[in-house]
């Protein structure tokens, strides 16, 4: 074969093939150096927005978690609330059907949580209410401001009234005349039972926080109002609960003045109905001794014990544990409950693009808990997990 030379001089087939190959191979390298970057460019934004989501919900959860239990500070009865109901309840306790879940129950992806907040709106009854009053007559004490009447309550304010005996109830203030207060329970049609003169009443914050399994949301519903949600596309939500291994002890036995934790006793021949003579839903009278009801849960100073579901609502004296204030009331809650220290909470987020999110792995670790079609890689969005243990200052206080 002649090759030519000079101005007619080309390329052979065979050269013009080689430099083909070679120009396919080298926009095929640029091409793949580009996918990943296409990948990442889809994928870093829905990270970060997912970064976004996890930290409102854990300052959201946080800040409420923190102050739980937080009581009046003003008159009598002023301390944690742990002293004389449960201000952490594992279920939903709300005004709304949809949204209560009633006594006794558990669910580990709700909680309610409940404070007194900063607030000059704290005082006594000054008489003796039934269950079905819809009015209290309250005394002006002397941390009531002079300038605010009956102490600083207002018409809508969230409330709650309790007593020594474990019991309480919440309610809205709908009205302010004089020495009274007009009130609307929050549960059911009346208080949950009657309430002596000297019960205490003080604002509360009442924060109900859940899964809506179905909207892929955790929900709050704030003092008493309808709900809300805090956060989107939550794949699971989870609280675990740890507590004061020992049971409440008596600071006087026989006296009745106080315990650990928990609704203090009546003195020894003094009774609180349904109970006997010295007893209560903590404590029991044993050969003529005020000893505690709730069972030793591990040693004597020693750490933490994580509080299983059966423990939080068996509410059973016969197995070591009691309803407060008692079997019979609707607002009852299990003894246990009162030993509550710390709350794990555990939030796992998914991207709202299935595009983005790779197959099903089976286990715990399995980056989705919703299949998508992704093909992996650069592309995948994998699900983000947050754990945090919080500790309510205000029910640490003895320890």
């Amino acid at each position: 074969m002649t090759r030519l030379n000079g101005p007619e001089a080309g390329f052979t087939l065979i050269e013009m093939l080689v430099a083909t190959a070679i120009m396919l191979t080298v926009t095929a390298a640029v091409f793949t150096a580009f996918n990943p970057s296409q990948g990442i460019f889809q994928s870093q934004p829905e990270m970060s927005d997912m970064q976004q989501r996890l930290r409102a919900g854990v300052e959201t959860l946080e800040h409420d978690l923190l102050v739980a239990g937080a009581g009046a500070y003003l008159g009598s009865q002023s301390g944690s609330l742990v002293g004389f109901f449960a201000p952490i309840l594992p279920f939903r306790r709300g005004n709304l059907r949809s949204i209560d879940d009633g006594p006794g129950a558990y669910k580990a992806d709700a909680i309610t949580v409940l404070y007194v907040p900063s607030t000059s709106a704290q005082t006594t009854t000054s008489r003796a209410m039934s269950n079905a009053s819809s009015n209290v007559t309250v005394n002006s004490e002397p941390g009531c401001p002079a300038t605010a009447p009956l102490c600083g309550f207002t018409t809508g304010m969230g409330a709650v009234i309790y007593d020594t005996t474990g019991a309480f109830d919440t309610f809205t203030v709908t009205g302010v005349m004089n020495d009274s207060l007009q009130l609307q329970p929050t549960q059911q049609g009346n208080l949950s039972q009657a309430y002596p003169a000297g019960a205490k009443i003080a604002q509360i914050v009442q924060r109900v926080y859940y899964l809506d399994a179905t909207a892929k949301q955790l929900m709050r519903s704030d003092n008493f109002q309808a709900t809300m949600p805090v956060v989107d596309h939550v794949a699971a939500l989870d609280f675990e609960y740890y507590g004061e291994p020992m049971p409440p002890a008596l600071r006087r036995p026989g006296e009745g003045e106080s315990t650990t934790y928990g609704p203090p006793p009546p003195a020894l021949g003094v009774a609180n109905n349904p109970w006997p003579a010295g007893e209560n839903c903590t404590i029991q009278v044993v050969g003529g001794q005020q000893v505690p009801r709730l069972a030793t849960l591990g040693n004597p100073g020693g750490g933490l014990v994580r509080l299983t579901a059966a423990q939080l609502t068996d509410g059973d004296s016969s197995t070591s544990s009691a309803w407060c204030p008692d079997a019979n009331n609707p607002n009852r809650f299990d003894a246990d409950l009162l030993r509550i220290r710390k709350i794990r909470v555990t939030i796992r987020l998914q991207t709202p693009n299935a595009a983005l999110r790779g197959s099903l792995a089976e286990g715990p670790d399995a980056l989705f808990a919703k299949a998508g079609p992704s093909s992996g890689g650069y592309r995948d969005v994998p699900d983000q997990t947050v754990r945090f243990d919080v500790s309510p200052r205000n029910m640490n206080l003895g320890r």
